[in-house]
């Protein structure tokens, strides 16, 4: 499989392959603080909701889906709507190839150009892999929510980090 990943705008028939990259997260971490896994009818809606004023971009290496990264509400009410939240996931067979990197540089880029001000990321700790990936992006770190999500029978610590994307904000987005 070579290196080089092509960004997609997701579509919804991407939700079953991209579901089954994020399930593993889901059912062996604490990454996601998502107990179940939704359905592919579920998840073809996440995908179209970002669509709808956000961004949802898929990676592939020679027509495989191999990651995923999407805006969404940073929180829903009006005084946010220049913040969104950013994610990304990447198949774990792919991880340190810069597939991550690839997406999150035109998730920002698109996210920027749709007039969004601060992008925000959650982290659950501990996890060193995606605070140094996020820092490396430029986001800068913010403050920790204390035992904030259980999982797996422990709490987990939430570290959130900032970006900003642009101060040219007209109230149009």
């Amino acid at each position: 499989m070579s290196n080089s990943a092509i960004i997609r705008k997701a579509t919804l028939e991407h939700a079953s392959c991209l579901l089954e990259i994020y399930r593993p997260y889901i059912e062996h971490t604490a990454v996601s603080f998502e107990l179940t896994v939704p359905t592919v009818e579920e998840f073809a809606q996440r995908i179209a909701v970002a669509l709808e004023t956000k961004d949802w971009l898929v990676a592939e290496i020679c027509g495989e889906a191999v990651g995923f990264a999407y805006g969404a509400a940073h929180r829903t009410r009006a005084a946010y709507r220049h913040s969104v939240e950013t994610s990304v996931y990447v198949r774990q067979d792919v991880h340190r190839r810069g597939v991550a990197r690839t997406l999150y540089t035109q998730l920002l880029e698109n996210l920027s150009s749709l007039g969004f001000a601060n992008a925000y990321a959650g982290i659950a700790l501990p996890n060193d892999a995606s605070k140094g990936f996020h820092l490396g992006m430029g986001f800068q770190s913010i403050g920790v929510f204390p035992r904030v999500g259980r999982k797996f029978g422990r709490w987990h610590d939430v570290e959130w980090l900032h970006k900003q994307l642009r101060v040219d904000v007209s109230d149009e987005c």
